[in-house]
């Protein structure tokens, strides 16, 4: 009987799994390098459903971004799927990306895509999220790889979508290490201990970390563990590679000037791995602050561990599953 208990457990837990993994997919990214191979990621492996993707402000600008999403989406055969383009500035203040890796992000230098006509959506993004978490009879789960603009208005404006979220990743954010605002920055912004996307607008981040939503934050302190080198580069290149995998070696290729530098990771990349397989990271419950103004702005601070919050932060990776799942989704 005792057997036959533990076995009608363990078929629930892997039926729940079964179902989490399921459910659909909406990513919001602002449409850099590493957003477009996350992206790709997602759109080759089985596990992955997107339903929508919106365009937030960024290291690309808006329309943009969404254009290169758009080509992606044909090149991957799915141009069904929505994009809709959303906000253009933070809460408050300005604190844009660097000029020269916006005009990269927007042109995509070297990466063959598609060329299509305008399909813009009429409807913006934070219109789209509004209506869509309105409808809790459809659970989504929510990849966030921008500044967190658009959640937090629409968790202000529509409380009663945070039940419609079943996870939402997050990739942002520098707990326990330095932040990344320097590094090949060439306008050098103002602090060492703040990360780009919640530097682009902390009130956002400070407002959606306040929201009982169950969280995973992937921060620096993750994605510094899975670093992207030249050999990573060239032993991806060097495979038999899908056509979305071309283009994410292209996107790689690309950014091998920064990459040999030693600054450059799998951002992006690893929090849509770990949407998918949370066990690729190792996480603990945390609260958290972000401070919003002064030297430190966009600063994320540890408050606590605590056992009880729906907050997980990412504090380690494991860079060999990494690479043998993003190999594995390109392979033919």
């Amino acid at each position: 009987m005792v057997f036959l208990c533990s076995l009608c457990s363990l078929f629930l837990y892997v039926c729940t799994l079964s179902a989490q993994s399921s459910l659909p997919i909406i990513v919001d990214t602002d449409a850099g390098a590493d957003d477009m191979m996350a992206l790709a990621y997602l759109l080759s492996s089985r596990d992955a459903r997107i339903e929508a993707i919106t365009v937030v402000h960024g290291v690309a600008h808006v329309s943009e971004g969404a254009r290169n999403i758009r080509r992606l989406l044909n090149l991957a055969g799915r141009p069904e799927i929505p994009v809709f383009e959303g906000q253009e500035r933070p809460l408050q203040g300005l604190r844009p990306f660097p000029a020269d890796w916006r005009a990269l992000a927007d042109k995509l230098p070297g990466v063959d895509l598609p060329e299509i006509g305008d399909t813009r959506s009429a409807e913006r993004a934070v219109s789209y999220l509004k209506r869509r978490l309105k409808d809790r009879t459809h659970p989504v789960r929510i990849l966030a790889l921008g500044p967190l603009t658009h959640l937090a208005v629409v968790l202000r404006d529509v409380p009663e979508g945070m039940k419609t979220i079943d996870r939402l990743v997050i990739m942002g954010g520098a707990v326990s290490v330095p932040g990344n605002l320097s590094g090949g920055n060439p306008e050098k912004a103002a602090n060492e201990v703040a990360e780009w996307n919640i530097y682009a607008d902390p009130h956002a981040a400070a407002a959606v970390f306040r929201v009982p939503v169950t969280t995973l934050l992937v921060p620096l302190d993750a994605t510094m563990r899975v670093p992207i080198t030249r050999p990573f580069v060239e032993d991806f290149r060097r495979r038999n590679l899908t056509p979305l995998g071309r283009v994410v070696a292209q996107l790689l290729e690309s950014s091998l000037p920064l990459i040999d530098t030693h600054m450059y990771f799998a951002w992006d990349p690893l929090a849509a791995a770990a949407l998918l397989d949370s066990s690729i990271v190792t996480a603990k419950p945390a609260a958290l602050n972000v401070v919003t103004a002064g030297k430190d702005v966009g600063r994320t601070k540890l408050a606590r561990w605590n056992s009880g919050s729906k907050l997980r932060v990412a504090v380690d990776a494991d860079p060999a599953r990494f690479q043998t799942s993003f190999e594995r989704a390109f392979a033919k």
